[in-house]
């Protein structure tokens, strides 16, 4: 009797709190310029800011573990290096692992992002739990028998996929038969990744790929070369790693109260929701392959065009890509929401002037990195790479390759930035037509260029072909005549060439330091040293002309940011006080 009084005495309490909490937002009943219905102006407007704020951090921390990831992708290509070099084996690899991951970018990664997590949002604003968790066992049934289908015909056809490589078929196939799995694992994390993200819970799934890095890493050392060569040893790296990030997942998905398991498969293929991601799906899939494509040809042809050039060119672009994923893929990501939001309010002059100082913000970075790292391509390669069987001739093959990648490395930053402009408005044609031009060009030419330049030929198609992708993405900016776009691309072309005037200034003694450092240090048997001095030297040249030169000439973007950080900084200082 006295639970069953306490018990009626919280469901009164509850009714009672329920209540007052209606009556409370009935009091600031009104229209606002925030699309909140039903709070006042005032009110509105410090939700969004609540939810802008939010939205950022979420980037933030999402931004960090997105960096640890590079850092630590940086050191599994470092143990690649390590274990393969540049021979038949690392070109084995190179192209067994490049087939089931273009698999997973296109449809477990691209589908999720497209098509399950607009979807699966709508059930839950639709708070119908039965037919949530209807959708959410149909998407794992479905996901689970195309995955085993596609793997399976990957396992038994692998010796006839790998031939359109050019790569040693025997090793390739074995290879490629391990880590087909892969595929399975990883597309299942993909699916709980978007459960997670789909609920703002993005801590698990910005800790998976670190897993599968550590795990990459790790097993190499263990196995060595007790599967024949290291290269198996690195396959099941690779399978392991995507099981990882499958089950790093699960518990958080299942802390969600998340139901979900196996069903009737006809049942899955008719359930409603599962016919909208198959329309979603669709057209995104081929803006998605044309991107994806380009790898694999490119990959198809350096396969072709010489030993150890197909995996110099992957040496190369995991070196850009970590300089990416530390700038662009950062403040692409923080800057989303914030277009998002001034796009929700109409506030257009605000959009262009957010665009703008942020892409200026990214060219004061990656202009200089580009120019250095264009200079100093063996130094780099050699401190990062060279060891055990990564020889000289790995170094020359993967600094060539680095060289012309780099030299693209400000148009892919910028179109980081300028793809999601578009986005932002929920224009998703224009980045995709872009793509698919900037596909045909580097295909183009790929065919010109892979046999007579070998890595460099293709490093530059890719670099050119961004190039042109990014002009096309700003072109179509300038077009839709958003109200001040016009004067910020013309601010940020302008700004692009006084870094470059800057940073060639600075690069000349930094040459020059170089040189007579590296003279010093000539015999020593360190790499760290022979190679590491010198770079740190120059290195510290280049930044200090590179800073005096913002200082005199009183930049405006330099002075921006460093504003910034120092509010930050003083705002962090203040809360823990």
């Amino acid at each position: 009797m006295t639970s069953r009084n306490q018990e009626n005495s919280h469901n009164q309490e509850d009714s009672r709190n329920k209540e007052n909490s209606r009556n409370k937002e009935n009091s600031h009943e009104q229209v606002n310029s925030h699309g909140l219905v039903g709070f006042s102006e005032d009110t509105a407007a410090e939700l969004a800011s609540q939810a802008s704020s939010k939205m950022v951090r979420n980037a933030g921390k999402l931004s960090l573990l997105t960096f640890v990831s590079r850092v630590l992708g940086l050191i599994r290509e470092m143990t690649k290096a390590r274990f393969l070099g540049t021979g038949i084996y690392s070109d084995a690899f190179t192209v067994s692992f490049i087939i089931p991951n273009f698999l997973r970018r296109l449809f477990a990664e691209g589908s999720v992002t497209v098509a399950f997590i607009p979807t699966y949002k709508g059930y839950l604003h639709a708070h119908n739990d039965s037919e949530t968790h209807e959708f959410l066992s149909a998407s794992l049934t479905v996901l689970s028998i195309c995955v085993t289908i596609v793997v399976a015909i990957g396992i038994a056809f692998a010796p006839l996929i790998v031939r359109l490589f050019g790569s040693d078929p025997a090793e390739t196939a074995i290879l490629t038969r391990i880590m087909f799995p892969f595929l399975a694992f990883v597309s299942i994390a993909a699916l709980l990744q978007g459960i997670l993200n789909a609920h703002e819970v993005f801590g698990p799934s910005g800790f998976a790929p670190i897993l599968f890095n550590v795990c990459f890493i790790v097993v190499p050392w263990i196995l060595g070369n007790r599967l024949g060569n290291p290269a198996r040893s690195m396959a099941v790296g690779v399978v392991i790693g995507g099981l990882a990030q499958a089950l790093v997942q699960l518990p958080a998905v299942l802390r969600l109260g998340t139901h979900i398991g196996f069903m009737n498969p006809i049942r899955a293929f008719k359930n409603p929701g599962m016919r909208k991601v198959f329309v979603l799906i669709a057209p995104t899939i081929l803006g998605m392959a044309a991107y994806q494509v380009n790898d694999l040809v490119s990959t198809a042809y350096a396969s072709r065009a010489g030993t150890g050039v197909a995996s110099s060119l992957q040496y190369s672009l995991r070196l850009q890509e970590l300089i990416l994923g530390i700038f662009a893929v950062s403040a692409g990501t923080v800057l989303l929401p914030r277009l998002a939001d001034t796009v929700r309010h109409g506030a257009w002059t605000e959009y262009s002037k957010t665009l703008g100082s942020t892409m200026r913000s990214l060219l004061l970075l990656t202009v200089p990195v580009a120019v250095f790292s264009m200079a100093f391509t063996v130094r780099i390669v050699t401190l990062l790479f060279k060891s055990g069987d990564f020889s000289d001739v790995s170094v020359q093959l993967t600094a060539s390759a680095f060289f012309w990648h780099q030299s693209g490395l400000v148009f892919i930053a910028m179109n980081r930035l300028i793809a999601p402009a578009f986005y932002a408005r929920s224009n998703t044609k224009t980045p995709t037509w872009a793509g698919i031009a900037s596909f045909a060009v580097n295909i183009v030419l790929v065919l010109l260029l892979a046999f007579r330049f070998q890595g460099p030929g293709i490093a530059f198609a890719l670099s050119f072909s961004s190039a042109v992708n990014t002009v096309l993405l700003v072109w179509a900016l300038i077009k839709d005549n958003i109200e001040g776009i016009r004067n910020e691309l013309w601010l940020s072309l302008k700004y692009m060439l006084k870094m470059l005037v800057f940073s060639a200034i600075a690069i000349v003694p930094a040459i020059f330091v170089d040189k007579a450092v590296s003279k010093v240090f000539a015999e020593s048997g360190s790499r760290l040293v022979y190679a590491g001095l010198p770079l740190v030297t120059s290195t510290l040249v280049f930044a200090a002309i590179g800073i005096a030169l913002l200082v005199l000439t009183k930049d405006t973007v330099a002075a921006s940011i460093t504003t910034a950080l120092s509010r930050r900084s003083r705002g962090k200082n203040a809360s823990q006080s």
